[in-house]
């Protein structure tokens, strides 16, 4: 896959990502072929107490949730976060949470962890609003950025599979461990998820870094790259098959 130096400079992976063969010509590191894996038949299923959405639409889905108080994050937030993107997208990103700057403007991935994300996208050629749409695991921000709990996930839980049904990706990816343990039921390393292929619901899933967490450690920047070849490839074949 070509790939863009000035974007990969931006992500500080160039040239880090670039070697040279005996000939003197210039490649691209590549990720190992993965297996895809089915989830664990004993995973733990998330709760649902806003049932009842299967029928929504966008426009009743975005006043749901816009209203929703299933869970205390409610009380603190300036808006819910619901999402952003081609709504007929087939890349799907799903975040954890909004944090100060996506609770100001109601739009998730909007501060230094969204210009980290941008920069990923385009790296694998890839806009949001054109053949993305990003989302978040909960929709109102939990103090302090903390992390999620189980339950308030839970609470999200329908919001998210609608979204999911609504779009109807080719491919998810999941950013974080926040997200990859909604998705697979499972409370695993990131390092036994990457590189592999799962599925949620049907849909094929991709686990790789969150955004801020690559802000704190610059030395796994290299290891979501590898992660995003492996999802442009996945996409490929993906695509190959209709």
């Amino acid at each position: 896959m070509q790939c863009n130096e000035e974007v990969l400079r931006e992500m500080e992976l160039w040239p880090v990502w670039k070697r040279r063969t005996a000939a003197g010509a210039e490649i691209f590191s590549q990720p190992q072929a993965a297996n895809e894996v089915m989830l664990p038949a004993q995973r733990r299923e998330v709760q649902k107490p806003n049932a009842g959405l299967g029928g929504a639409d966008w426009q009743v889905l975005k006043e749901r949730v816009a209203k929703c108080a299933a869970c205390g994050l409610c009380k603190q937030r300036k808006q819910a976060v619901f999402g952003v993107g081609n709504e007929s997208a087939p890349w799907l990103f799903i975040g954890e949470g909004p944090g100060a700057d996506e609770d100001a403007q109601g739009e998730p991935f909007v501060g230094q962890a969204g210009k980290l994300l941008d920069s990923m996208l385009a790296a694998i050629r890839l806009q949001r609003g054109r053949e993305v749409y990003i989302t978040n695991v909960v929709k109102c921000r939990p103090p302090g950025n903390r992390v999620p709990t189980a339950e308030e996930a839970a609470a999200c839980a329908p919001y998210l599979d609608r979204q999911i049904d609504l779009i109807s990706p080719r491919l998810i990816v999941a950013l974080g461990k926040t997200a990859a343990t909604r998705l697979l039921g499972v409370d695993a390393s990131l390092a036994s998820l990457r590189g592999k292929l799962h599925r949620y619901r049907g849909f094929p899933v991709i686990i790789t870094y969150h955004p801020a967490y690559l802000l704190r450690n610059l030395q796994d920047k290299a290891k979501a790259w590898e992660d995003l070849v492996f999802a442009r490839q996945t996409m490929g074949s993906l695509l190959q098959k209709t």
